[in-house]
């Protein structure tokens, strides 16, 4: 192991990276993911086809598949992205679509009688949601939300293909100037675990404190 001493500020860069795209992703795939679950309740017919379609798209392929269109694909239609930046749009276009699905069936959790009451008291369907259904279906959204966020940190790795120097791509580096294996990924799989430990521990204690509004 003293190889992986050695170099584990170099690894600490590509825990940076994977962490970085990861907040990144979780930051704007949040914000399509949320647009999206509205567009598909609250759209027209077309919004909700467009909204449906790219949901199903996103989870009906690899998210491998995503990342080579993104940063290969595109270049045929002139645009050309660098490799942290096609990260950060394939996966945030990937976590958006499935956290659309988290919202929506969250929102729709939320008994109707209590829409109802609303609209009987004067709210308006805004005032609704906001006072109402978006408090509610946000304590019901946490866990999956975390599996998804979890999820997205090791995917993380599968940026390495398009040479993001992000924490698999730095083991994959070091492998190749030293020729040694098993040190190297042991250390990025304890990595991984911690990175991962930390995002629970976060998310536990957010849906604990939520969980005490009721």
């Amino acid at each position: 192991m003293d190889l992986v001493y050695q170099n584990f500020t170099f690894l600490m860069m590509g825990a940076y990276y994977t962490v970085l795209i990861t907040l990144v992703s979780i930051f704007f795939g949040f914000i399509i993911g949320v647009i999206t679950a509205m567009a598909r309740m609250k759209g027209n017919r077309l919004v909700r086809g467009l909204a449906r379609i790219y949901v199903s798209i996103i989870r009906g392929t690899p998210t491998l598949v995503q990342i080579f269109i993104v940063y290969y694909g595109l270049v045929d239609y002139g645009i050309t992205l660098g490799p942290l930046t096609a990260a950060f749009v394939t996966l945030s276009v990937n976590i958006g679509a499935f956290l659309s699905e988290t919202f929506r069936g969250a929102i729709m959790s939320i008994p109707k009688g209590q829409t109802e009451a609303a609209y009987a008291t004067g709210m308006t369907s805004w005032q609704t949601m906001r006072r109402i259904i978006y408090p509610q279906a946000i304590r019901v959204a946490i866990p999956p939300m975390g599996n998804t966020f979890i999820g997205m940190l090791k995917e993380t790795s599968l940026v390495s293909t398009i040479a993001v120097t992000e924490l698999l791509q730095s083991a994959k580096l070091l492998v190749a100037q030293y020729y040694v294996y098993m040190p190297f990924y042991i250390a990025i799989a304890a990595m991984y675990w911690v990175m991962s430990t930390v995002f629970s521990s976060i998310l536990n204690a957010i849906e604990k404190r939520m969980s005490k509004a009721y």
